[in-house]
């Protein structure tokens, strides 16, 4: 006998060829299985994948395209609202510049105007003055208020002032225009001025100052040559010369010109003497 012999084995039992078979075709068929479901969920997962980003990608594009919309309109907007205020300005200005010639416009016909008037006025202060010179010449032997006639009021000075006296006779009929002191216009200073220049005497411009030179007299006591002023000396708004006779002449206005006239027509505040 052995001296293992009594020692219980502890081998497990074969088992029968067919049974081995069998089990692994069972862990096979188990693992197989295991393998389909496994793949089947794989398989339905991956089909799931694709089927949510299909579902996500119309939401995605929508909101593209809105977007997309939105920023078109806007853009579009923009422009539209650039073109409006272009047209605007461009309107301002068109405005600006209609307005503008409309004004020189009315401005050119207004001095047109102003002018035509002028020289109708002109005209007919002359044609009156005319009127005025062609009496004159008739009534040479005629009398005036003191008595004493025109040619003899002419003949009565001597010297400078005779001298004096011509060349303001000789301007009668001449036009008044502001400003001017001869030939052919004259306003009040600038003919008292130029009159006093034939004798060599040099007078202030204005009658202002023409009002103070020489002496102050009485307008009861006046002398050939003496220049008569209106308003207070200093600040005479008219001046003119004292020829005879009761008389003056001088630039009276732009409808008048220069003219003689009493003392009695326009009495003057004042005289100065300067001969």
């Amino acid at each position: 006998m052995s001296p293992n012999a009594h020692i219980t084995s502890h081998r497990k039992p074969r088992r029968p060829a067919s049974q081995s078979w069998v089990v692994r075709t069972g862990v096979a068929g188990g693992v197989l299985s295991t393998l389909a479901v496994a793949g089947a969920g794989s398989a339905s997962a991956s089909a799931d994948k694709p089927t949510e980003a299909t579902m996500e990608m119309p939401a995605f594009n929508a909101d593209l395209a809105t977007s997309i919309a939105q920023s078109a309109v806007a853009t579009q907007q923009t422009a539209v609202d650039y073109q409006v205020r272009a047209q605007v300005e461009e309107a301002l200005d068109n405005a600006k510049t209609d307005a503008k010639k409309a004004k020189d416009e009315a401005e050119r016909k207004a001095e047109a105007e102003r002018k035509a008037k002028e020289k109708a006025e002109a005209d007919e202060a002359r044609a009156s003055r005319g009127g005025e010179r062609s009496a004159l010449g008739t009534k040479s032997a005629s009398a005036d208020e003191s008595g004493t006639s025109v040619s003899t009021k002419k003949s009565s000075a001597t010297g400078s002032a005779a001298t004096l006296v011509d060349f303001l006779y000789s301007k009668v009929g001449k036009a008044y225009v502001m400003g001017s002191t001869g030939p052919n216009a004259y306003d009040c200073s600038g003919l008292v001025m130029a009159a006093y220049s034939q004798i060599g005497i040099d007078l202030p411009r204005v009658s202002q100052d023409q009002s103070t030179v020489g002496t102050q007299v009485s307008t009861s006591n006046l002398q050939v040559g003496d220049i008569l002023y209106w308003g207070p000396a200093g600040s005479a708004t008219h001046v003119a010369v004292y020829v005879g006779g009761g008389n003056f002449i001088g630039a009276q206005n732009s409808n008048d010109g220069v003219v003689e006239r009493s003392l009695s027509y326009s009495p003057p505040t004042g005289a100065v003497r300067v001969l």
